[in-house]
């Protein structure tokens, strides 16, 4: 089963291509706390964390870094 993500680029929904086969690297930014921390704060975060596991039990080699 191919793994889609939305491209805000494109407004379409996209098939994942690796550059490298089996291959995932991965950029963002980590969690930006001005006052008490929420769970808004943390969204980011939380779906980079859920889409690397994700891509791992599919197999996937992931590089992630934040």
């Amino acid at each position: 089963m191919p793994i889609r993500l939305y491209n805000s680029l494109t407004r379409k929904l996209e098939e994942l291509q690796p550059l490298v086969p089996g291959r995932v690297r991965m950029y963002h930014c980590g969690p930006t706390v001005y006052s008490s921390p929420h769970i808004g704060n943390f969204r980011s975060f939380l779906f980079a964390d859920v889409l690397r596991r994700f891509l791992e039990d599919q197999g996937l080699a992931v590089t992630q870094v934040m």
